[in-house]
Order: structure tokens, then C-alpha cells, then sequence
């Protein structure tokens, strides 16, 4: 998968409708990439979110306008989808170091964010160890939360820590992690499971727009049935990447993840096959660590296919 030209075309894209009401749906569905994986390349290829990236360009393109044009800071903020004044001065404040009103009347200094250029540059004998597994469809059993792309990386920490929080017994042990975005060419501004939008009052529309479905889960077995506050799914058949996570979790996971989409992904001649993306766990007490243990072992699960002849999917 080519994602210097994935990325180049969705920021082309970004920048040709920076000030429309566009979320992570709308860029996936023009560059072809499903919403969580498109996501999840553009944040670790890039070092932000593409919900970042838009508000830094939006803000550096404010400011601009602040100090070229007699533009009011009301209609500023309307122009750039705040809901107030208040919300703008705040958000252009965190970017620029200084409110509006100082940059107008005290000439204050202002920021500036260019538009992205990504190269990526491959150097060969990199060693990645996985494997190309076909696994015949499974049904799971866990608990389930929807999260916002932007706020995810910190929020599914905390919902492994409160489900594992106070009493022991838990009808769930979590062996997976499981990610999951069908939606694919869906519009922003959408109602149901995944288009609400996250909205903080200091956040323009159509930035943040976008949910996912996670769950910690286990194997379902159909003698113990799925207990109370638990949901059963079934993960369709397909041929995985399987990629094993080996050291102290959080690093591993994020070491081989950006490996995968810097690394494996341009190389390869496989494409994405679906918006699902299974981390499954050893027991953590086989480590005298745990998690944090130099030895604990993990793995990625990534639905694939043969990419085809010149494309990029």
C-alpha cells in the first residue's frame, strides 16, 4: 500500500476543503481507506491526528486573517464553525500563545502551520517477523464502549483500568482488544452508532466527528452464555497479518504499529480487507512483570487481501 500517495491525497484534500465541515469519514472515503485504519496511519505516519492537523491549519489560516483584513473576532469565529467568540479566542489563545485581541492591538507574534508534506523513505533489511494466517470466523464475548478517534489513546487505557478496577471476579478476563469501523464513504454530520459528534464547545464543526466500537473481550463459550452488561460478536472469516508484540506492552504495541504502517504496509501486496483490528493478550501471569514484564507477548491482528495491480487498497 503506497501511503506517501494515500496521505498526499487525503491532506490535498484536506486543504481543498479546509474550511468545510469535513470529518475522518469524508477524507477515508476519498482516499479509499477505511475510517480506522486511515486514522490510525495518518496519526503515528504524522505525529498527529487528522482532526489536529485541520485545527492547526484552520488556526494558523485565523490568524493570518486576523492581522491581513479588518475581520471581527465574532465573525471569525463563525467563519471557522466556533459556536462563540469566547470558544475561538480560546482555541486561537492555545495555538497562537496570545488572544486575538493582542495580536490586533499589541502586534503580538502569531504561528504559522504549513500544509503537510510527508515523504517516506524505505531502507531495506529491516527484519519484521509475522505471519499470513486464514482464520475461519469466531464469535466473541466482551464489553463494549464507543470511542471519538482523537481522544481514543487515552481513553482505552481507562476503560481497561475502570472495567478491571474493585471486585475480581469479572465475567471477562481480556484476551483481545478489538477495534472495529465498517462504515466506510459515509458523509459527516451522520446520526447512529458511529457518527455522533464530539464536541467541546472550543471545537469547530465537523472536527472530531467520528466513533468506533471497542471491546475487551474473550472467546465465546456457548456453555457459560454472555453474561450480564456483556455482548456477544462474531468476527467474520479472513486471511489476518498476524504480527507478534514481544516486551512491555504499551511500547511493543506502539513500536510495531508504526513498523506496520512505515514499514510493512509499503512493502507488502496486501491491502486492508475490513475496519477490524484485533490485539489479542497472553495471560498476564505467565510474567513476572506482567504487562510490563521484557517478555510479555502479544499480537496484532490486521485483515488483509491482495492488493490489486496499481492500486492502492
Amino acid at each position: 500500500m503506497e501511503w506517501s500517495r494515500v496521505i498526499g491525497d487525503a491532506v490535498q484534500y484536506m486543504e481543498g476543503h479546509i474550511m468545510e465541515d469535513i470529518s475522518v469519514y469524508d477524507v477515508a472515503a476519498y482516499v479509499h481507506v477505511s475510517p480506522f485504519y486511515f486514522h490510525k496511519g495518518f496519526s503515528l505516519l504524522c505525529g498527529y491526528s487528522m482532526t489536529e492537523y485541520l485545527r492547526n491549519r484552520r488556526m494558523a489560516l485565523a490568524g493570518e486573517e486576523l492581522i491581513t483584513s479588518g475581520i471581527s473576532v465574532t465573525e471569525l469565529a463563525m467563519k471557522y464553525g466556533y459556536d462563540s467568540p469566547d470558544s475561538f479566542s480560546k482555541a486561537f489563545s492555545r495555538f497562537h500563545g496570545h488572544t486575538p485581541l493582542a495580536v490586533r492591538r499589541e502586534q503580538a507574534a502569531i504561528k504559522t502551520f504549513a500544509p503537510l508534506k510527508l515523504s517516506i523513505s524505505l531502507s531495506g533489511g529491516y527484519i519484521m517477523d509475522y505471519r499470513i494466517e486464514s482464520k475461519a470466523s469466531f464469535t466473541v464475548v466482551g464489553v463494549a464502549r464507543e470511542f471519538g478517534y482523537d481522544n481514543a489513546r487515552q481513553a482505552i487505557p481507562l476503560f481497561w483500568e475502570e472495567y478491571f478496577s474493585g471486585e475480581k471476579n469479572k465475567p471477562v478476563s481480556g484476551m483481545f482488544g478489538i477495534n472495529i469501523d465498517l462504515r466506510t464513504g459515509e458523509k459527516s454530520g451522520k446520526s447512529g452508532l458511529y457518527g455522533a459528534a464530539l464536541h467541546d464547545g472550543e471545537t469547530p464543526a465537523g472536527q472530531g466527528k467520528g466513533k468506533f466500537e471497542y471491546l475487551i473481550a474473550d472467546l465465546y463459550d456457548s456453555s457459560a452464555g454472555i453474561p450480564e452488561g456483556c455482548v456477544g460478536m462474531t468476527i467474520p472469516a479472513f486471511t489476518w497479518a498476524v504480527f507478534p508484540c514481544e516486551g512491555a506492552l504499551t511500547d511493543s504495541l506502539q513500536n510495531t504499529n508504526r513498523k506496520i504502517f512505515s514499514e510493512w504496509l509499503p512493502a507488502s501486496q496486501y491491502e486492508f480487507a475490513a475496519g477490524y483490528c484485533v490485539e489479542m493478550y497472553d495471560e498476564v501471569d505467565k510474567y513476572p512483570k506482567g504487562t510490563d514484564d521484557p517478555e510479555y507477548y502479544a499480537e496484532i491482528w490486521i485483515p488483509v487481501k491482495k492488493q490489486k495491480p496499481g492500486g492502492i487498497l
